[in-house]
């Protein structure tokens, strides 16, 4: 077994292994005997839904414990008439509907009025692919759309799969403005400083509908939909075939693993009964997220979710996901106060192996239908096989998001005097990771930046922040700051097995948390937004820690850095708090110590010579400019041992630095 190869204490769960691997594939085996294939099955939204056909319109619903539906709109003037009520056809609980072409038009506003034994209430088609809010009453109707073919210009474009180096972005805060941004500015504004930055991923925020802003778009109600607030759905496909002509691959932020419990704009209760997409019972509600779960028992539900995968690849030329909330679909308790400390923990009753074999086929069908396809799980469990394929085991992600990371920075911040940091442990703790899965790094997200938390910079500046970061203000704090906040990112980025993620704006410092329209901030966009002037800005340090960003990006785009696996400890100074590993050529030295800096430091190194690349203590950076970047190191013998090596340097306290080895990449010198 492939899994088992990987990591050898697996061994004793061999038997469990098997069963969810026997699992997915008699599932596959069924699928492929009932509908033919995989991608046939995953079409829901060809089938159901509005669609014209030779000149006239079909609807179709699911909906199997429905007596009566209509379809409502001006043309109805808002009534249930019954020239407009859908007939029942022998397919598994569908209805449909046959209209003439002009009784909806681009457009129009429509909903459904969906009538069961103990009641009836108003409904969006499941598969609806647009809708609009009622700006006085909030409420979301089903709208046409019908526009012209979209022109594509990407036809040559493939995602960088193997180094994904990720701009995490929300399109409504995106803006400076203190309002709801749009696809369009999100184009013309901040594509072009992604661009800059280096990243080469953009993965979207908030794409699928949502009926409450402030859920950052967590809460889906309407999944094949693109959210109205930013744009049309040609907008958004301006915006990634604009990303992908820049280079930049363009992932999304997809959400299977809940749904909104609203009735009228969701699916909750969707046809009178409360599990017809989700689970019966308590099962089929999140405790901690107020919304429900969907049931990946159902063939109706699968196909429904496997069809929104498709979905959004086929029409909008996304180059894959990033999954939201895939601990909560593997475990039934949903991993909540669980802390993952014995392989037991991922082989017992508490799997939900449904949903195990659901997310194995989701990767299998993006990875058929884009085998470039970059797929990510946002994971803090540790589930073993997340990064292997279905067919050898795995669940079929191409990373997993490696999400201890910034609690264990915030932790290391808040709980620890810069003086007792362990460099070892620092190293230990970013270098780990399961045998067969790669990981996506990242110090912070949106996760850290919102409300009841706090980003990296404000918990090393704090209110210094509002009066010291003027060019021309001096301040201790701010000092402090800026040099950890360069040194921690640098890190774990330079320590990241295949891929790194920022959060828009955390790459210079912004100095305010995010916090959405609500009755408790009287409904202000005041910080639900980016304030990209501060970076922009010659006279503020913000330029400094924005240039850092782009300058560390950008080099480990060009040594490609985070695709070579083998990291080399060099040296953990505990007592010096000096850092240093190699990777493929290039030696990177961190100096944590806050007050200690070092001349002719000895870095034991395979022989060579060495010039300096990157140095946070460049004045460019904020730094002090204690450094001669020109100096070109040479190894010399130890004096106790003439068959190693070792550079001498000089290390400035709170500095890194990245060397490059002066010959061939992947050749040493002796």
């Amino acid at each position: 077994m492939k899994l088992i190869e990987y990591d050898d204490w697996l061994k004793p769960y061999e038997h469990q292994i098997k069963s969810r691997s026997e699992q997915f594939r008699l599932k596959i085996d069924e699928i492929e005997t009932e509908f033919g294939s995989l991608y046939d099955f995953a079409s829901t939204h060809k089938f159901l839904g509005l669609h014209k056909e030779n000149n006239r319109l079909i609807f179709r619903e699911w909906a199997p414990n429905a007596k009566e539906i209509y379809i409502v709109g001006e043309f109805s003037n808002w009534k249930a008439d019954r020239q407009y009520r859908l007939h029942r056809i022998e397919q598994r609980g569908v209805w449909e509907i046959i209209l003439p072409v002009n009784t909806l038009k681009h457009g129009n506003l429509y909903k459904l009025w969906m009538v069961w034994n103990e009641g009836a209430g108003w409904r969006i088609p499941a598969h609806v692919t647009r809708t609009m809010q009622d700006e006085n009453t909030k409420l979301f109707c089903a709208q046409v759309w019908d526009s012209e073919n979209f022109e594509w210009e990407d036809k040559d474009f493939k995602p960088i799969a193997d180094m994904p180096l990720i701009y995490e972005t929300h399109i409504g805060m995106a803006q400076e403005e203190e309002k709801v941004g749009t696809f369009n500015e999100f184009t013309k504004k901040i594509l072009p400083r992604v661009k800059k930055a280096g990243y080469n991923v953009l993965q979207l925020m908030a794409v699928q509908e949502h009926p409450y802003y402030g859920s950052f778009g967590y809460h889906v109600s309407n999944f094949f939909a693109v959210s109205s607030r930013f744009g049309t759905p040609e907008d958004l496909k301006k915006l990634i075939n604009e990303a992908h002509k820049l280079g930049i691959a363009v992932i999304m932020d997809i959400v299977h693993s809940h749904s909104v419990k609203n009735e009228e704009e969701g699916l909750s209760r969707f046809d009178g009964q409360y599990d017809l997409y989700f689970y019966s019972g308590d099962k089929g509600f999140h405790p901690a997220w107020d919304s429900r779960c969907f049931d990946y028992q159902k063939n109706e539900v699968i196909a429904f979710l496997l069809s929104n995968c498709r979905y959004w690849i086929e029409e909008f030329h996304f180059d894959g996901f990033r999954f939201d909330g895939i601990t909560s679909m593997l475990y039934l308790d949903h991993g909540l106060e669980r802390d993952f400390t014995s392989y037991s923990d991922y082989f017992n009753e508490n799997i939900d192996n449904d949903a195990v074999t659901y997310i194995s086929l989701a990767n299998k069908l993006i990875h058929t239908i884009k085998p470039d396809a970059i797929t990510v799980a946002e994971d803090m469990s540790g589930f073993p096989g997340i990064g292997i394929a279905p067919e050898n085991d795995g669940l079929g992600f191409n990373f997993r998001l490696s999400m201890g990371v910034p609690d264990f920075w915030i932790k290391i911040i808040k709980e620890k005097e810069d003086e007792k940091w362990s460099v070892g442990h620092l190293f230990h703790e970013l270098t780990q990771h399961r045998p067969e899965e790669k990981i996506v790094a990242y110090a912070e997200s949106h996760d850290q930046a919102l409300v009841g938390d706090k980003t990296i910079i404000f918990r090393l500046a704090d209110k210094e922040m509002y009066d010291y970061m003027s060019k021309e203000k001096q301040n201790l704090i701010i000092d402090r700051a800026l040099s950890l906040h360069k040194m921690i990112r640098l890190l774990t980025a330079t320590t990241a097995y295949s891929g790194y993620l920022n959060f828009m704006g955390n790459e210079f410092g912004h100095p305010e948390w995010i916090d959405f329209p609500r009755e408790g901030n009287d409904w202000s966009y005041k910080f639900a937004r980016r304030q990209w002037s501060l970076l922009d800005n010659n006279n503020l340090k913000f330029e400094w820690l924005g240039d850092f960003d782009c300058k560390m990006i950008k080099t480990i785009k060009k040594y490609k850095l985070l695709t070579h696996s083998d990291i080399r400890l060099c040296l953990a100074n505990e007592t010096d708090q000096i850092l240093a590993f190699e990777r493929d050529g290039l030696l990177m030295i961190f100096n944590f110590s806050p007050t200690n800096s070092y001349f002719d430091y000895g870095i034991p190194i395979i022989a060579g010579k060495f010039k300096t690349i990157l140095n946070s203590d460049s004045p460019e950076f904020g730094g002090y400019d204690r450094i001669d970047d020109s100096i070109v190191h040479f190894s010399q013998p130890l004096p106790h041992n003439k068959n190693n090596h070792q550079i001498k340097i000089y290390i400035p306290a709170r500095t890194a630095l990245i060397l490059e080895r002066m010959v061939v990449r992947g050749v040493y010198e002796n």
